[in-house]
């Protein structure tokens, strides 16, 4: 297990900074994840720490040592991509031998770590397949397992999922999760999900221009988000944003509730609306409001809904659960 510390790390492209210097620790055995739109500097941050591209000022530690000028190879990280990278011609086994066949490793400890890697990601009985003969998700378990039998360090995925299909990613999701528990291994992952980051993590890191903009628990940036940005990125439905007199009321530029904190009530209640749009998910409902006073709203419901399209509404908050945001953005407390 790898601690990992970057102090003031750096990244330009010639005159342009893609990431501005940026601090962050990484405890031995934390699952965190780095999450944000796309070019928010996540893969490139992720890149960094592999070794994968120079930084541009600023330092890296991993385990106490300064790996900045580090080539990737000798950083003891693995690093799993969005391709599976595998080798066509090679089977299964012959694919997860062969980085450790470039270290010089024994014949017998090779064999070794691949039938452990392989009773650990269920694919004993696809040793001696090809790659081709695969799903797509046993693919990428056996990307995963050649980062596995080297033992490293840590564990670095730039969006290993993004290629699956949405069943597929569900069930590798529980698989990686699975895996750093057996394991207990330091994990960075990558995404642009939002919903990956919240199940997944320990931590997470959301990114926004290279720069932090908050980083905790999937609890902690969802109950408190520390701005705008973050409030808009994590949740999904996002969080109602209303503005105006209704928000200067509150003593904010802006007020934010979450679709599942707001509720509809007998009268007006506090911002009378009418249904504009209503999606049935089965287990939960989204009912969509279009409120003079407030804007558009969301309002999740348990189960059935108990309006229709068309029907003039009351919508109230729930007590303690208004957001609220200055003229920047920034969260007040």
């Amino acid at each position: 297990m790898a601690h990992i510390k970057l102090d003031g790390i750096t990244k330009k492209f010639g005159p342009l900074t893609v990431i501005p210097p940026l601090d962050l620790e990484i405890a031995e055995g934390e699952f965190i994840v780095f999450v944000g739109p796309s070019g928010s500097g996540k893969s490139t941050l992720l890149r960094l720490i592999a070794g994968l591209e120079e930084s541009s000022g600023g330092r890296i530690g991993i385990e106490g040592k300064d790996v900045t000028t580090t080539p990737c190879g000798e950083r003891g990280l693995a690093m799993v991509f969005q391709s599976y990278a595998l080798y066509p011609h090679m089977t299964v086994r012959q694919n997860m031998a062969f980085p450790l066949e470039m270290a010089g490793e024994a014949p017998a400890s090779i064999d070794s770590k691949i039938e452990d890697t392989a009773r650990i990601l269920d694919l004993t009985q696809f040793l001696e397949r090809r790659p081709s003969q695969l799903s797509g998700g046993q693919r990428q378990r056996v990307a995963i397992g050649r980062a596995i039998v080297r033992h490293p360090t840590a564990f670095l995925f730039d969006e290993p999922l993004s290629n699956l299909d949405a069943s597929l990613r569900g069930s590798m999701r529980l698989e990686i999760m699975k895996l750093h528990q057996q394991l207990k291994a330091t994990m960075i992952y990558v995404t642009h999900d939002q919903v990956e980051a919240m199940t997944m993590a320990d931590r997470i890191v959301v990114l926004n221009q290279g720069r932090i903009e908050q980083v905790g628990t999937p609890q902690e940036l969802y109950e408190r988000p520390t701005n705008l940005f973050v409030a808009d990125f994590i949740g999904a439905p996002r969080m109602n944003r209303i503005e105006g007199e209704v928000a200067s009321a509150h003593g904010a530029a802006t007020i934010g509730v979450r679709p599942e904190h707001l509720r509809i009530v007998e009268g007006d209640g506090a911002w009378p609306g009418c249904v504009e749009l209503i999606e049935h998910l089965g287990a939960e409902t989204h009912v969509h409001v279009r409120s003079e006073a407030a804007g558009a709203l969301v309002v999740r419901m348990a189960g059935s809904p108990t309006v229709k399209v068309g029907d003039k509404i009351g919508i109230s908050p729930e007590v303690g659960q208004i957001h609220r945001f200055d003229n920047k953005g920034q969260a007040l407390r």
